[in-house]
């Protein structure tokens, strides 16, 4: 850190003072691994702007509740209906914490998991002691795009897991008002 303020206080001129939010430029010194990096390279790698946090608070708030589809077994069983019911959603950090139930079958199950909100990595842990499709105790479901696609990882090497894909269940819309006859507006003049 020290060296990255000697830099900066040698690039300025003496006795002038940076504004607030002001920006000094970098320029790394003669004989330091970064000058030979940009002189090498042209100029040093971009930083990375992604919010990991902010984009953790976004979900918590826009992401549905309801979601729907299929468990598959990897074994050649029978695809199984499932809902997914999503209680609450919580950000933490670049965490987003989700809790609720899953409908496997005719199985009601509480759920709990984790889903990072910069690689969208999701774990969801199945906390029942029920034995629906294959799914036991002490298993999880592992997704790499969120909560669309999973893979049931089984707390046993002898079992082979399956898949499970879920998709936002659609909004249930009110039924629309009948249309009234309404009257014509006229103008004063």
């Amino acid at each position: 850190m020290l060296p990255l303020l000697l830099a900066a206080a040698n690039s300025l001129p003496v006795g002038s003072p940076v504004p607030v939010g002001g920006y000094v430029p970098y320029n790394p010194p003669a004989g330091s691994p970064q000058a030979a990096e940009t002189y090498l390279l042209g100029t040093l790698s971009p930083v990375e702007t992604f919010d990991p946090a902010a984009r953790a608070s976004a979900l918590a708030q826009t992401m549905p509740r309801n979601w729907s589809g299929t468990y598959q077994p990897f074994d050649g069983g029978a695809s199984v209906p499932v809902a997914l019911n999503l209680a609450s959603i919580t950000a933490f950090g670049q965490m987003v914490d989700v809790r609720g139930e899953m409908t496997v079958g005719s199985v009601v199950t509480p759920v709990q998991g984790n889903l990072n909100a910069k690689s969208d990595q999701l774990d969801l842990l199945v906390l029942c002691q029920c034995d629906v499709a294959g799914l036991e105790l002490g298993g999880a479901f592992l997704g790499l795009q969120a909560i669309n696609l999973s893979g049931w990882v089984a707390p046993r090497l002898t079992h082979p897991g399956g898949q499970l894909v879920l998709n936002p269940a659609a909004p249930v819309q009110p039924p629309a008002s009948p249309v009234q006859n309404r009257q014509e507006i006229r103008g004063l003049w």
